[in-house]
């Protein structure tokens, strides 16, 4: 059970913060002038909003409470999408650290099989 862990909790975090940097550095790229600011604002934003309402109540890798209430499989859908659309405007800026960033988000749900399981199922074992 190393999905609730707090050594991978901080490796999440840590992958979080990667992700909204991606996305930033990303859209920046996609843009010109003012238009760069604006996407390497506003997409991370619109993901930080997200990410923090939208939670499954009682989930052990956030402080619990849900100020949107959804099931597990939305929030895991959540996630993936804000890590995959990071991955793919990082791509734009960096192919290299594109990759390392998907590399690292995929090793850290291989260790969160357990958080995984309950986001679909709503147990543990």
């Amino acid at each position: 059970m190393f999905g609730f862990h707090p050594v991978n909790l901080a490796f999440r975090f840590l992958l979080e913060l990667a992700a909204l940097s991606g996305m930033a550095i990303g859209a920046y790229a996609l843009g010109t002038g003012a238009s760069a600011w604006l996407l390497a604002i506003a997409i991370p934003l619109v993901a930080i909003v997200a990410w923090g309402t939208f939670r499954v109540p009682g989930d052990g890798s956030a402080s619990g409470e849900a100020p949107v209430a959804v099931p597990g499989v939305v929030r895991l859908l959540i996630e993936l999408d804000v890590f995959a659309a990071s991955v793919f405007l990082l791509w734009f800026a960096s192919p290299g650290a594109a990759k390392l960033l998907a590399a690292a988000v995929v090793i850290h749900y291989a260790l969160s099989v357990d958080r995984v399981r309950w986001l679909l199922t709503g147990s543990e074992g």
